[in-house]
């Protein structure tokens, strides 16, 4: 098990790029699965959730070769279905939560899917009901194994239909959709995700032959195909990795630049940081972070109520940065209420904060509110376990601001979602150190 060891208190300078969009990745890889033709996907992160899915492809028989750093090419022309029966892949389908989305594909092109109940961060229960209602609405049959918590479903033919989803789930309105273009006649999804990631698969699908509409609402319309052909696609960069860097400018009285940040898919993130005080500059397609200095302040409400910043469906906040928020506030002037509505784990982390000193009430598995420091007590160094990818890089942002050396456990989980992170918090200033 690896372990960071940070230095805190360090100002940060200069300037860090985002890596590949995560989210993004896991839904576009497993579309390579939908056509014989050669697919290439540039801007892939280097992260282990992305790396074992693209270990998953290749036993599944894909094609996989690395053409350039983030740069691959997929061809699905000789898929081993075997594989999907045997006892290694629910050993390997566990391992990331991501895999679930190869199901949509594979009952598409070849009349069967399988999955056993994926893996993933420990943030509570995350359902899988979205998926398969929506793929037995278009004709498959479903089966599961509660002995072996394996999941299939097999159809000779899909057939196009209307259905309102029960919650707008991003990788259910993915896998749905990923199966609906090669159904027969027309679907409609409603109340589908809408996220930018979801764009670039509806956009990267209709460049290889589908037919969908209604791209960036919560209608998509798919008219099915009888196969799709190859294409170039290009990720986005991560918004989650975009917000982080915000956090840690502030955090850290850093003045930083995040290049490329692709601004017109970064919905409500820079006005959300601005709510906290933070300073969020449009330079270009880049962010400006000036050094804080003089600390940030929490706007209130126009009532004068104390702010309150909640996690909603796209185009409302992602809960993924809800972590990042509520660390960044500990050091605020004034008060905020986080509202985590999605996931009733994910606040769990706040004690390792308490420790460092940090002003949190936790209201409920929910709700925490903090009270900001306005820097006139620094966080504490302390010894910590990441429990997740988004809240172990809050710890390490933290980590990154306190006072004295700290260590995080269990970085895996940060490596989950975060190409080479330390090297890269190094080459703009940060004594981190990674320790095998």
């Amino acid at each position: 098990m690896g372990t960071f060891k940070i230095e805190g208190g360090h100002q940060l300078k200069g300037s860090i790029q985002p890596q590949g969009a995560k989210n993004e990745a896991l839904q576009i890889l497993c579309a390579v699965l939908l056509t014989p033709e050669l697919v290439t996907i540039n801007n892939i992160p280097d992260i282990v959730d992305v790396n074992k899915l693209i270990a998953l492809l290749k036993k599944l028989g894909v094609k996989v070769e690395k053409l350039a750093k983030g740069s691959y090419s997929f061809q699905a022309d000789e898929v081993n279905l075997k594989y999907l029966e045997s006892d290694e892949f629910k050993i390997d389908g566990r391992g990331l939560r991501g895999s679930i989305m190869i199901v949509g594909p594979l009952l598409a092109r070849f009349g069967k899917g399988y999955i056993p109940k994926p893996g993933g961060d420990k943030i509570g229960r995350r359902r899988l009901d979205t998926h398969f209602e929506g793929l037995i609405k278009l004709g498959a049959k479903f089966g599961y194994s509660r002995e072996e918590q394996f999941y299939g479903v097999e159809a000779e033919k899909l057939k196009g239909t209307y259905m309102l989803l029960e919650e707008a789930s991003v990788t259910g309105t993915a896998n749905i959709l990923m199966a609906a273009v090669l159904a027969e006649g027309q679907t409609t999804i409603y109340n589908a995700a809408c996220e930018p990631y979801l764009q670039q698969l509806c956009k990267m699908l209709n460049r290889m032959g589908a037919k969908i509409s209604g791209v960036g609402s919560n209608m998509l319309i798919i008219d099915g195909v009888d196969s799709l052909g190859g294409t170039n696609h290009t990720m986005l960069p991560d918004m989650i990795e975009i917000g982080s860097w915000i956090g840690l400018a502030a955090m850290t009285k850093s003045e930083l630049t995040i290049t490329n940040v692709s601004w017109n898919d970064l919905g409500l993130i820079p006005e959300t940081f601005r709510k906290l005080g933070i300073t969020v500059e449009k330079q270009g397609d880049n962010i400006h972070i000036p050094a804080h200095t003089d600390g940030y302040e929490i706007q209130s409400f126009i009532d004068g109520s104390i702010l309150t910043i909640s996690d909603a469906p796209w185009p409302g906040f992602t809960p993924d940065l809800l972590s990042i928020i509520l660390v960044v506030a500990t050091q605020a002037r004034g008060s905020v209420l986080v509202h985590q509505k999605m996931f009733e784990s994910r606040l769990f982390f706040v004690d390792k904060l308490i420790d460092m000193g940090a002003k949190i009430i936790l209201c409920d598995p929910h709700r925490a509110t903090v009270i900001g420091h306005d820097y006139k007590s620094t966080l504490k160094a302390t010894t910590m376990t990441s429990p997740d990818i988004r809240a172990g890089v809050s710890l390490l942002i933290a980590a990154l601001s306190a006072k004295g050396t700290s260590t995080i456990q269990n970085i895996e989980q940060i490596d989950r979602g975060y190409e080479n992170i330390d090297e890269r918090l190094r080459a703009i200033g940060a004594h981190i150190e990674r320790i095998d």
